[in-house]
């Protein structure tokens, strides 16, 4: 075996370009950096960072652009690296001369990336050391990832499950707590009740204390007030998890949040759900809540890498992605690029991806009334699209995929606010299941946060109104 030195460059400066790296045999093995191991562990909250094992079992393992590893001479190996969907791949084949230490590749941009003004960035990671964010954010394209503090039980070989907050101490709020060549670390909280929902406050100047109530603690405490409280301190607040059943409430106070205007965003994530997420966006936005979808890799191990669903933010000069987020500059995707723009006559939507996607699509108040299938071209996919706006209610554009590939524009309202009457009732109901929640299972110490948690229910079921 010889220590071969690994380099890959980016093709518009010739230096170091931090990437996501793979170097396989024929027969499978798997050859790791110098100062990784081969295999590594892949659970919640296991040394997360510096590497990343794919569904199918290909281990990749992140570099600031070079690295030695060991490899075998006169056999071929096979050499991979990606950095982000605006990045063409490297796959090459190479065999090792005798004595040969060195080898250099490039990584070229992808032709159809988005211009200047465009910034990409991961909503949500957890676990993962600041320093190994960055590395892994600048080797997925990302220009900014929000990394989480959440609370987090430790078992302790004293057989004790000691509650930590890992990240707690790097709080950055609205500075990076990281920052090198363009690619920012910014360490927030993810705040959360078993029950009432869980709720990410990003560029929040302080932490919003508890991070967590309910569970074998009193429910004292609420998912609006943490909204409140992160708006006061200058944050977004974003749903993470939305619709996710629990104990037999779907929606909690979050959706009471939400119709209420609590909710900036709403969190697209990777991974399994109990139900579909889609189909009660679109319910909310029917009953004239029109909350925008963002991405977030979620990541909590090292089975996702970042960036795995983003959120890509047009950011004009002198302003930043928070306000775009607000404004309905962003878009969540898993890769393909969206344009989207609705005069009084008109709805032009197109999309490009590096990637497969199958179909662009013009959906209106939930259901496509346009769309078209994507072309393979010589740099990837594009599709392109027009059709009517409604006459109310909002309109958005969508990329979808049968291997994946997905992204969505978020609503744009068009005409009066029409609130659909069979998702105010499907909404209400959700509603009334937090009541009923609070009433019979709550443990409240103070009766007035019981009282107030039914207020609050009773307001957002008269803000959808009862539908027209």
């Amino acid at each position: 075996m010889l220590n071969v030195h690994l380099r890959i460059n980016d093709g518009r400066t010739g230096r170091p370009a931090p990437a996501r790296v793979r170097v396989t045999s024929e027969t499978g093995a798997h050859f790791a950096p110098l100062g990784r191991c081969a295999e590594f562990p892949i659970g919640r909250n296991e040394v997360v960072g510096g590497w990343v094992k794919l569904p199918g079992g290909e281990r990749w393992f992140y570099t600031d652009g070079s690295c030695e590893i060991p490899l075998p001479a006169g056999v071929p190996l096979r050499i991979q690296a990606t950095r982000g969907p605006n990045a063409v791949p490297l796959d090459e084949t190479v065999t090792l001369g005798a004595g040969q230490i060195s080898l250099r590749f490039t990584l070229e941009a992808w032709a159809g990336a988005a211009g200047d003004g465009w910034v990409s960035l991961d909503t949500r990671g957890h676990f993962l050391a600041p320093h190994d964010a960055l590395l892994e954010a600048a080797a997925e394209g990302l220009g900014v990832v929000n990394l989480l503090a959440t609370e987090q039980p430790y078992p302790s070989l004293d057989g004790t499950a000691y509650p930590t907050v890992p990240n707690l101490t790097a709080f950055s709020g609205q500075a990076a707590a990281l920052e090198r060549d363009g690619t920012a670390v910014v360490v927030n909280t993810l705040n959360t009740h078993p029950v009432l929902g869980k709720v990410a406050l990003l560029n929040s100047h302080r932490p919003v204390f508890p991070l967590a109530f309910g569970g074998e603690e009193s429910d004292d405490w609420g998912i609006c007030d943490w909204c409140d409280q992160c708006h006061r301190k200058g944050g977004l607040v974003v749903w993470v998890d939305a619709f996710e059943p629990a104990c037999g409430v779907n929606g909690g106070e979050s959706l009471v949040a939400a119709v209420l205007g609590k909710i900036d965003a709403i969190e697209l994530s990777p991974g399994t759900r109990k139900v579909p997420l889609l189909p009660w966006v679109y319910r909310l936005w029917d009953a004239g809540v029109r909350v925008p979808l963002v991405g977030g890799s979620g990541k909590d191990s090292n089975r996702t890498p970042l960036g795995a669903t983003r959120t890509v933010a047009k950011v004009p000069a002198g302003s930043n992605w928070v306000e775009a987020v607000r404004s309905g500059g962003a878009f969540a995707t898993t890769g393909p690029h969206l344009d989207f723009a609705v005069t009084d006559t008109e709805c032009r939507a197109a999309a490009r991806s590096r990637t497969p996607f199958e179909e662009l699509a013009i959906v209106a108040n939930g259901r496509p009334v346009a769309s078209t299938k994507a072309e393979s071209s010589a740099d990837g996919y594009r599709a392109e699209l027009t059709g009517p706006p409604p006459e109310s209610g909002w309109v958005a554009a969508r990329c979808l995929s049968a291997a994946g590939a997905f992204a969505h524009t978020p609503p744009v309202a068009v005409g009066p606010v029409v609130r659909d009457p069979e998702a105010v009732a499907a909404l209400r109901k959700l509603i009334e299941q937090t009541r009923m929640w609070a009433e019979e299972h709550g443990r409240y110490a103070n009766p007035t946060r019981r009282e107030q948690i039914f207020a609050r229910c009773a307001e957002a079921a008269a803000a959808l109104g009862a539908g027209a």
